[in-house]
């Protein structure tokens, strides 16, 4: 392989490292449900994913009346954390393509997630792939603002030590897209067509140069990319 032209690479989580939105947003129907607001967990895909629930508490109380708390936001994630622990998969070639990058960068790479910190530990530790990342963690709720703000990212490559110019970021949701071009960042959008990520479109719309469907793909399209100088 080519040396990548990329000085880091920083990673989403849903929906590019681990197959969980499927996984939260059943979770997150069933309690909607309890609360008089009836989804299909596909709905509520279209509707939450890429987005923190947190964030969503208007439209949640516009629909059901029930104004959202802290327990009941404590409650939605243990019931959460306990679905994904049980059933959580990574996304195909994932670990493999994180595995190769992470040699090939020497170590400099993080996850930058839009979930609290113990989703995100607790999916990488269940798919095999919290070494790659341990220690270069960013939950966008330890953050002034979520995505489709910069701060995770910026975050992430500040505390890499690298330019966010000099970052590639790849993500599958146009929210996600949008932090990672708003932070100045190259970003590759993950997308399979299935529900749970935006579409190619969307992602190309949103600023992604290059949007893929295989996670083998990966590694040679970052080390193919030809970097803008600045």
């Amino acid at each position: 392989m080519t040396p990548f032209p990329f000085a880091a690479v920083l990673f989403d989580c849903d929906g590019v490292l681990v197959d969980s939105e499927p996984i939260t947003n059943r979770v997150l129907a069933d309690m909607l449900g309890e609360l008089g607001w009836h989804l299909t967990t596909e709905e509520a895909m279209n509707t939450f994913t890429g987005k923190a629930v947190k964030d969503e508490a208007a439209l949640i109380e516009s629909k059901t009346g029930f104004v959202i708390t802290p327990e009941w936001l404590k409650t939605f994630r243990a019931r959460r954390n306990e679905a994904l622990d049980r059933d959580l998969q990574a996304i195909p070639h994932a670990v493999a393509a994180v595995r190769e990058i992470h040699a090939a960068l020497k170590g400099r790479i993080a996850c930058a997630s839009g979930a609290d910190r113990h989703k995100v530990e607790l999916q990488l530790a269940k798919v095999g792939l919290l070494d790659c990342f341990e220690g270069r963690i960013f939950s966008g709720h330890e953050m002034p603002r979520s995505k489709p703000h910069p701060d995770v990212y910026l975050a992430a490559a500040e505390a890499l030590g690298v330019d966010p110019k000099r970052c590639a970021i790849v993500e599958d949701t146009v929210t996600g897209a949008m932090a990672g071009v708003a932070a100045g960042a190259t970003v590759f959008g993950y997308s399979t067509g299935e529900s749970g990520h935006s579409g190619p479109g969307p992602l190309l719309s949103a600023g992604a140069v290059k949007v893929f469907s295989d996670m083998t793909e990966l590694p040679a399209l970052l080390s193919g990319y030809r970097l803008q100088a600045a």
